[in-house]
């Protein structure tokens, strides 16, 4: 059973840097397709950046420039690197595991971005 927990999550002055992290437990994670998503206030789940065991990575339009997804296969870690950050980036940041479609989900650490 994958285990993901998140933390990182606070709040922050706009223009203001963050670092998310995600530890991975409870399978191979060099398996993996790991990901961060986000949820504002009254809107739906939204892709924010993926990366592959082989460190290809691929990020929403709105985050590209600003932030920067990494992983630690040794560690079995997932970060999220985000700079320059907006009011509208402010939401619940959810890791995530994919194995071929097969999903898992951390619980999620809040992010708010506001002055």
């Amino acid at each position: 059973q994958v285990q993901l927990v998140e933390s990182g999550g606070a709040l922050v002055q706009p223009g203001g840097s963050l670092k998310l992290s995600c530890a991975f437990s409870g399978s191979i994670f060099n398996l993996y397709v790991m990901g961060w998503y986000r949820q504002a206030p009254g809107k739906g789940r939204e892709l924010v950046a993926t990366i592959t065991p082989r460190n290809t990575s691929n990020y929403a339009d709105s985050v590209k420039d600003r932030f920067t997804i990494s992983r630690d296969n040794d560690g079995k870690m997932v970060y999220l690197q985000m700079n320059n950050l907006r009011p509208d980036d402010t939401g619940v940041y959810y890791c995530n595991a994919d194995l071929s479609g097969l999903r898992d989900w951390g619980k999620g650490t809040l992010v708010t971005v506001s002055s």
